[in-house]
C-alpha cells in the first residue's frame, strides 16, 4: 500500500557545493550546446565552400566556352591572341580543379571517405585555392588590356564576346578567392593534436 502524505510541499533539496555554472546540469548542457554549435558552423562552412566551388565551376565553364567559341573570321579569332589563349587555358584548369573539388565534397557529404587524408586536406585546399585564384587574376590582367584596346578601335561581336568571357572569369575568380578565404579559416582552426 502506498502512503499518502498530507504535506504536498516536498522537502527542500540540500544546498549544492558545486560551482554556480555547473548547478542544475548546465555544464553538460553547455558543453553539448557548444559542440552542436561547432558542428553547425563546420557544416555551414562545408556547404558554403561547396556552393562557392560550384559557382566557380559554372563561371569558369562559361568563360572558357564563350572565349573558345569566339571565332568570327579574319583577325577576330581568339586563338590569334596569346592573352585569350591564356585565358582559355586557365579557365579549363579552373574548371577541372573546381570539378574535382565539387565531386570530392559531394562524395564526402554523402557519407563517403575523403580521398585526401584529413590532416593534409586543409593545407592542400588552401594552397590550391590560392594558386587557382592567382592564375585567374593573372589571366584576367592579361586579357583586359588587349580587349580595351580593341574596343577603342571597333566594337563588334568579337570584342563583346571577349568582354563577356573576361567578366565570367572574374566571377569565377571571386568565387575561388572566397573559397580560399574559407579554406584559410579552416586551416587556422585545425587542431594539430
Amino acid at each position: 500500500m502506498a502512503l499518502v502524505s498530507d504535506n504536498p510541499i516536498p522537502d527542500p533539496l540540500p544546498e549544492s557545493s558545486a560551482p554556480p555554472d555547473l548547478e542544475k546540469g548546465s555544464g553538460g548542457e553547455a558543453a553539448v550546446a557548444a559542440v552542436m554549435r561547432r558542428w553547425r558552423t563546420e557544416d555551414l562552412l562545408d556547404k558554403s565552400v561547396l556552393l562557392l566551388r560550384s559557382v566557380a565551376l559554372l563561371f569558369s565553364l562559361i568563360s572558357f566556352l564563350v572565349m573558345a567559341s569566339n571565332k568570327h573570321g579574319d583577325w577576330m579569332q581568339f586563338n590569334k591572341y596569346e592573352e585569350y589563349r591564356y585565358l582559355v587555358a586557365i579557365g579549363v584548369l579552373t574548371f577541372l580543379y573546381s570539378l574535382f573539388q565539387v565531386s570530392r565534397h559531394l562524395h564526402r557529404l554523402n557519407g563517403g571517405r575523403d580521398p585526401i587524408p584529413s590532416n593534409k586536406s586543409f593545407l592542400i585546399d588552401f594552397s590550391c585555392d590560392q594558386v587557382a585564384a592567382y592564375l585567374l587574376m593573372s589571366a584576367l590582367s592579361a586579357a583586359i588590356p588587349i580587349t580595351n584596346r580593341m574596343r577603342v578601335g571597333v566594337d563588334n561581336m568579337f570584342t563583346d564576346s571577349s568582354a563577356a568571357a573576361i567578366s565570367m572569369a572574374f566571377f569565377a575568380f571571386v568565387a575561388v578567392a572566397l573559397s580560399a578565404l574559407i579554406s584559410g579559416f579552416k586551416l587556422c582552426k585545425q587542431a594539430y593534436i
